[in-house]
């Protein structure tokens, strides 16, 4: 059965979530897409889970979406020689390339890149932002700082350069590795961390070939700087707020936010809000009562997808976690103002043949009463363009594609089915309202508004819309929906 909301949840898998019958309990709570953390865990480890959502997309019937988030280059200090020092503020301290271990006046930052880019009077937060230095003086190997505040400071902290873009790659040698390896498993989605400019997306999309869709990490104000051109290359986006409110001040996180998710709305880019967003539910089995706010507002805002971390990898609670942000979503979206907040932050429609179906799709829908929209697709992005519209009617996608109908898993309101191709008009009507019935989404009497492209097959070429209504012939053929979901990959 569909889900009985739009937004989508992302949960992600770790030690708490890797027995098989712990991701059924998650899916079962509301999971739509799993992520796969690689900052953590072994490929054996990913393999597993990857394997055991696989299983269960066969049991279950449904295609269920796998994001693959890469680490990015970490930047970390080097180790001191008794573990930790204590700083004061107006000591000074200094960074440098030397092997040897660090103590309360210098440590080694072995990373040549960021002295490239140091000027006297950039910050350099280590420890999550827990630790400011100030820089006075640098060279080709060394930055004299003075520490802007007190603190302990131990072994390989991070370290981040609010406003300054890095000469570095979005990807490591590591995430190549991770991304050759995730690619052979048959992920669908893989999140870029590091962005900082289009160019890191574009590099990305090169080694990705088509393989998965990339979902654009936005946590660095840089790549708020550049934030329409990342946007435009990216198939989706992420808005990760924990190493954002590292770089940039807390005050100026939400305003990020609703900016990052209204610039994915124009161009119909599904957009995640991620990180803290239940984050007691690690330890407790209810939320506080400004989290549920927290998530509440993404949902307002327009996000495609909500996103659990450490609540559904390592908390104690992981499917208490999900089942909640499942309540919170359904409640939103049950809001009377939820609507009218959607209906008037609707983007305005580009000049294409597929923007004018699209838009007027959701018109007839509300005009007819239509229980759903359906969508043939086979890129996919006649359906986003559908879902876009934001409808008050699920989105019901139909693909011969898998690897299509796995990837709309985390679009909004997108109830997506793998389905046998279609080769007539007759035929393609016929398909929507049978699979409409045997999905739940209609009954026999109920009108559907029908979109698709023809020639069929044709990526972007949306040019049809047409209202059917169900009938009582189309209950009961399970045929609508023959496109079984595959055994996986060894």
């Amino acid at each position: 059965m569909p889900r009985q909301r739009s937004t989508k949840i992302v949960a992600t898998l770790g030690p708490a979530s890797t027995a098989p019958g712990t991701i059924r309990a998650l899916y079962d709570a509301g999971v739509d897409v799993f992520r796969l953390n690689f900052s953590h865990g072994s490929h054996e480890d990913h393999a597993d889970r990857h394997r055991i959502i696989r299983d269960l997309e066969r049991e279950v019937g449904r295609p269920i979406g796998v994001l693959l988030d890469l680490q990015g280059p970490k930047l970390r200090i080097g180790r001191f020689a008794e573990g930790r020092i204590r700083l004061e503020a107006g000591q000074g301290f200094r960074l440098d390339t030397a092997e040897a271990p660090g103590d309360a006046t210098r440590v080694a930052l072995p990373h040549r890149e960021i002295y490239d880019v140091l000027a006297p009077g950039v910050d350099i937060l280590l420890d999550d932002g827990k630790m400011r230095l100030r820089v006075e003086r640098c060279g080709a190997d060394f930055a004299e700082t003075v520490a802007v505040t007190s603190g302990v400071l131990s072994d390989r902290k991070g370290v981040n350069l609010p406003g300054v873009v890095l000469p570095l790659s979005a990807l490591s040698e590591k995430d190549r590795k991770d991304l050759e390896f995730g690619l052979r498993l048959g992920v669908d989605w893989v999140a870029l961390s590091f962005v900082q400019r289009p160019e890191d997306v574009a590099e990305a999309r090169d080694l990705i070939d088509g393989c998965a869709g990339i979902v654009a990490k936005i946590e660095k104000p840089a790549a708020m700087a550049a934030l329409d051109g990342i946007v435009a290359l990216s198939d989706a986006v992420m808005v990760a707020r924990g190493d954002l409110g590292v770089e940039m001040p807390p005050e100026d996180v939400p305003s990020a936010q609703k900016r990052i998710v209204a610039q994915c709305r124009a161009l119909g880019r599904p957009v995640i809000v991620a990180t803290q967003m239940l984050e007691s539910m690690i330890a407790a089995p209810a939320p506080t009562r400004a989290e549920a706010s927290d998530v509440a507002t993404a949902v307002y805002d327009g996000a495609d997808a909500v996103m659990l971390s450490a609540e559904s990898a390592s908390g104690a609670y992981p499917v208490e976690a999900v089942a909640m942000m499942d309540r919170i979503v359904r409640r939103v979206e049950r809001d009377p103002l939820h609507r009218r907040i959607s209906e008037a932050g609707l983007p305005e429609p580009e000049a294409t043949t597929a923007d004018a179906i699209t838009t007027a799709a959701r018109q007839v829908a509300g005009t007819v009463s239509a229980a759903a929209i359906t969508a043939f697709t086979t890129s996919g992005s006649t359906v986003l363009r559908v879902a876009r519209q934001r409808p008050a009617v699920p989105v019901l996608g139909l693909t011969p594609s898998l690897p299509t109908a796995r990837r709309l898993a985390l679009a909004w309101g997108v109830h997506a089915v793998h389905t046998a191709d279609v080769r007539s008009f007759s035929e393609m009507v016929d398909h929507a309202c049978r699979t409409a019935i045997h999905e739940g989404l209609a009954e026999p009497g109920q009108r559907l508004v029908i979109t698709a492209g023809v020639p069929f097959g044709t990526p972007g070429a949306t040019n049809i819309l047409r209202v059917a209504v169900t009938e009582p012939r189309h209950v009961g053929m399970a045929e609508a929906v023959g496109g079984d979901i595959p055994a996986p990959v060894a």
